[in-house]
């Protein structure tokens, strides 16, 4: 507790984040938000299973004997039940079934507030989380806190219940594996006070639906970014950078794991190349995250594989020099890869979906095509760059967007005011 707080004497507040990783999607947000706070004074600190950074604030938790390939263990004795009762390898989904000591280790910090990120993959048992003595704040990066396991609910809706008969498991009982841990659930987190944050509109409305987390205090605080990091280049200089052609309409796509998400909508790709590449003239597919190049499907076009990328300068240069970003999820909260294209002045099409239409402005910084419509996000990226005026205004719009919404600094605030806030009400007693 921030003892010098209810002595009227102000100190940074201490604040522990707890992911599994600081790695892809969720973990960058989570590190992001991490550097932000840093920025504001507040100290604070992460704690992982799986570090891939050297950050300040980083800490890794020790396997003993295991060394570093304990949290790959955990992983993947965490999916072993889905394997040998369904027969399903490989899909994102979490039990956290196995016991862990994961609350004596961030007591033993004493942090004044803990943040929850992305923990599943065994991270810590649902049990847990009443035993973490500090106000609790969930960022949501994705479903998993209220539903029975999966990470996005591919809109069964099945959540607002109390889950079971789960078509990600292809079960058909009630009382199946997604029940039972909607259960363990609901037994941990009813009585704990979490307040929730979620980074989209979209995610903040599924979970004042949930069963489990529609009475908890839910607040809406966007992603945000650093805007001189990710910033509009030459485009001529970054196209040599990566030896893509001066001469052609390049269309980027990307997500950390491309390949084996389908939820990220490579698969529609192909027919709305297909349907815009007479009309475009030269155009050129950019693709980038962890796939190999021979998993990607066929296109109608030139397409470039660039993999993963580790620099944030250097995928912000990646941005600079494509023409439209395209993310064609099918089911998606606050995508980073969309707040870095708009960052960098490249206009983004999606379908109007999750939290796409919090970033993208239709017809102003982008095209938001309906859902599922493969013509339409065709027509979408035909029309984002078929008009060099047109796309000059789009550019500039999305840049705009950005700096009005998504910075780092705006994020960063408004999350130490909430903690302020959190911590002032324990002092007085209050609920939080």
């Amino acid at each position: 507790m921030n003892t010098d707080l209810a002595r009227g004497r102000r100190r940074p507040i201490s604040v522990l984040h707890l992911s599994v990783t600081e790695g892809g999607g969720a973990g960058r947000a989570a590190l992001r938000l991490h550097s932000g706070l840093l920025g504001l004074g507040v100290r604070s600190s992460f704690l992982v299973d799986r570090q891939v950074s050297q950050n300040q604030g980083i800490m890794q938790r020790s396997f003993g004997p295991f060394g570093r390939r304990g949290a790959q263990l955990y992983a993947y004795l965490d999916k072993l039940p889905i394997f040998l009762l369904y027969g399903k390898r490989g899909m994102p989904w979490s039990i956290n079934w196995m016991p862990r000591t994961t609350a004596a280790a961030v007591n033993r910090l004493e942090p004044d507030i803990v943040n929850l990120h992305w923990i599943g993959d065994g991270f810590m048992a649902p049990s847990e989380l009443p035993r973490i003595r500090a106000p609790l704040v969930w960022t949501l990066h994705d479903m998993w806190p209220f539903t029975g396991g999966c990470h996005y609910d591919e809109n069964c809706g099945r959540y607002r219940q109390s889950c079971g008969h789960c078509p990600q498991l292809g079960s058909k009982h009630e009382h199946d594996l997604s029940r039972w841990v909607w259960s363990r659930k609901s037994r941990s987190w009813r009585p704990v006070p979490i307040t929730v944050v979620t980074p989209s509109r979209w995610m903040a409305d599924c979970a004042r639906r949930s069963s489990l987390f529609g009475a908890m205090r839910i607040e809406h605080i966007p992603y945000g970014i650093d805007a001189d990091v990710y910033r509009p280049l030459d485009k001529a200089e970054t196209r040599v950078q990566f030896n893509l052609p001066h001469d052609s309409t390049l269309i980027l796509f990307g997500a950390a794991a491309i390949g084996r998400d389908t939820r990220k909508g490579l698969q529609l790709l192909p027919a709305a190349i297909e349907r815009i590449a007479p009309r475009l003239g030269r155009c050129t597919l950019v693709t980038f995250g962890s796939v190999a190049e021979q998993e990607l499907p066929r296109f109608s076009i030139p397409a470039r594989h660039l993999g993963a990328f580790h620099s944030e300068a250097d995928l912000a240069a990646l941005y600079a020099a494509a023409d439209v970003f395209v993310a064609p999820s099918q089911q998606d909260n606050l995508p980073n890869t969309v707040m870095e294209a708009l960052a960098c002045g490249t206009p983004c099409v999606a379908f109007d979906i999750g939290g796409m239409p919090d970033m993208i402005e239709h017809r102003r910084n982008g095209y938001l095509a309906r859902p599922f419509r493969v013509d339409d996000l065709a027509q979408g990226i035909l029309w984002t760059v078929e008009d060099p005026g047109r796309w000059r205004d789009l550019a500039g719009c999305a840049r705009e967007t950005v700096i009005q919404h998504f910075t780092l600094a705006l994020q960063a605030q408004r999350y130490r005011t909430l903690y302020e806030e959190l911590l002032e009400a324990r002092q007085r007693g209050s609920p939080p």
